[in-house]
């Protein structure tokens, strides 16, 4: 192994929307980052949507799933014990890159789950500790969106106007509207016009394939080139093995395999962790020694634990008029918080997010879609083909995902990645609450449609490839019995060793994490800074 000699102030493991954001921030001060990327550099001109053979990419080397995609960059996961499947990619800018980029933030509520509702937990801070830096993300981010959503509190004006919602977005708005519920144009992490030195979107996509025009707000595109810009170093092509720790029980830097295959040691004084709610604990769990025989900064025995995907039902409303329902950014539409509050006649507690979406292309309208049931071989394959394509409106149902001990991320005792890695095991099993909750939302879904002058409706309760969203399996909390850090995402059990990605949240809350997860990585980068000198007393 070839033992470096120099060590950063600061070691992030993952270059994805967490480690961005948080390694401009230090960066921005002069501390000296590097950050380790097992993935490399996105090249935008590779991504599908430059190619008309795009769907087929989606299907392969651009699948969502790693086990499916099987690049050498990525790493395998044992999903067979787990209801959901994880989707992630390894690159700079992390799975955004396959980001559909709908960007709205967690309410106020979300965080006082256990006051309000008598379940899970509090979390250790509120929407107003966080507001000024989701205000500053935005800026760096570049969001398009209209200000004034009743939903949230008062919010700064967008960066760019809202982007078009689109001939279906406008025939489903018809149909809140007759229902009186609330609906808003979506945020979107996309530019509707230039902004930051990069343009607007065309309406080209597929978002969901890498945006070859940088209009899509990644961090490869946001925050990297500013980190580096600073003086932050990214190395890329860095398979990192375990984090290692000294005799005086402090994290010390981490072994990874560099691009050639060659051992290496990076040493830090602080080590971040920024690797997703299923790599951050996979990497801790293997990161045993015999200060921590169950695996860094698992005192507790909650790394891993607590593991929360956000469930996803899905209704596609049949129309019998072309609504170009494949124009368009596939997750930027419209969306609904009406029924996220908890609502005890309804059979559960907590909520859901409606958000429409639109088609992708043909293949995927052949091969089922969001329904996941392909439009079967036969005679009559192209007229339903025909009836669905362009004709319908795709509606997700994002629910709220409570932790529960046995929704887990373990290492598998088998598998392993390509450097003989343990692969991470995925237990995960729908609760009844959230079961209750997918069934109701296939109700009002099916509802609004028929509401818009929808012929005809069909769902899927429960899709099973849903898991964009991988949160809470390294816990933030006050209590070092009942978390895994604290409220600035510090480890109880080690003091120079923080957690930044979307392990470290109490509740998932019934919206989209990316914007929270940056947040909260700038909330965790502000408090290093100001306390930089006293970190280790």
């Amino acid at each position: 192994m070839s033992e470096r000699t120099d060590t950063a102030d600061v070691l992030v493991i993952g270059a994805g929307m967490s480690g961005g954001a948080f390694s401009w921030s230090l960066s921005e001060a002069g501390i000296r980052v590097t950050c380790l990327e097992q993935g490399g550099w996105p090249i935008p001109s590779r991504y599908p949507s430059t190619h008309e053979d795009w769907e087929l990419h989606i299907s392969s080397d651009y699948h969502f799933d790693p086990n499916v995609r099987g690049l050498p960059e990525d790493y395998p996961v044992n999903t067979d014990d787990s209801a959901i499947v994880p989707f992630m990619y390894n690159a700079v800018g992390g799975s955004a890159i396959h980001w559909g980029a709908h960007f709205p933030r967690m309410r106020p509520s979300d965080f006082r789950v256990r006051t309000l509702d008598g379940v899970a937990d509090d979390w250790p801070l509120t929407y107003y500790d966080l507001e000024p830096y989701f205000d500053l993300n935005d800026r760096m981010t570049g969001v398009a969106g209209l200000a004034g959503n009743p939903a949230y509190p008062p919010m700064p004006p967008r960066q760019t106007p809202p982007l078009g919602i689109g001939k279906q977005g406008n025939k489903l708005a018809e149909g809140f509207e007759r229902l009186g519920w609330h609906w808003w144009p979506a945020e979107s992490a996309i530019n509707s016009a230039p902004y930051d030195g990069r343009p607007a979107c065309t309406n080209g996509g597929p978002c969901v394939t890498g945006c070859y025009l940088k209009a899509k707000s990644s961090a490869d595109v946001t925050y990297w080139p500013k980190a580096i810009g600073n003086g932050a170093t990214l190395k890329t092509g860095a398979r990192v093995a375990e984090i290692t720790v000294g005799p005086d029980g402090l994290a010390d830097g981490a072994v990874y395999y560099d691009a050639q295959g060659v051992v290496q040691h990076q040493k830090a004084q602080v080590v971040v962790m920024a690797a997703n709610g299923v790599g951050t604990p996979r990497l801790l769990l293997n990161s045993k020694s015999s200060l921590f025989p169950d695996g860094l900064a698992n005192t507790s025995g909650l790394v891993g634990k607590n593991l929360m995907f956000h469930p996803v039902a899905a209704t596609v409303g049949i129309f019998d008029e072309d609504l170009e329902a494949y124009k368009g950014p596939l997750a930027c539409s419209v969306t609904s918080y009406e029924h996220c509050e908890t609502d005890l006649s309804r059979g559960f507690v907590r909520g859901y997010q409606l958000q429409s979406n639109r088609q992708l292309g043909p293949v995927n309208t052949s091969l089922g879609g969001p329904l996941e049931r392909p439009i079967p071989w036969g005679d009559s394959h192209h007229e339903t083909f025909d009836e669905r394509f362009g004709k319908v409106i795709p509606l997700a149902a994002l629910g709220e995902d409570l932790p529960e001990l046995h929704n887990e991320v373990v290492l598998d005792p088998d598998l392993t990645d390509g450097h003989g890695i343990p692969a991470p095991k995925v237990n995960y099993a729908m609760s009844e609450n959230s079961t209750r909750m997918m069934d109701e939302a296939v109700e009002r879904m099916e509802e609004v449609m028929l509401a818009a002058g929808a012929v005809g409706t069909a769902s899927n309760r429960t899709m099973r490839g849903a898991g964009w969203h991988l949160l809470g399996t390294a816990r933030m909390g006050t209590d070092r019995d009942s978390s895994v850090v604290d409220g600035y995402g510090r480890a109880h059990d080690v003091k120079n060793l923080f957690v930044i990605d979307g392990s470290l949240f109490v509740t998932s809350g019934a919206v989209n994490p990316t914007s929270t997860i940056q947040a909260l990585a700038l909330w965790v980068a502000d408090h290093i800074k100001g306390n930089a000198r006293h970190l280790l007393d």
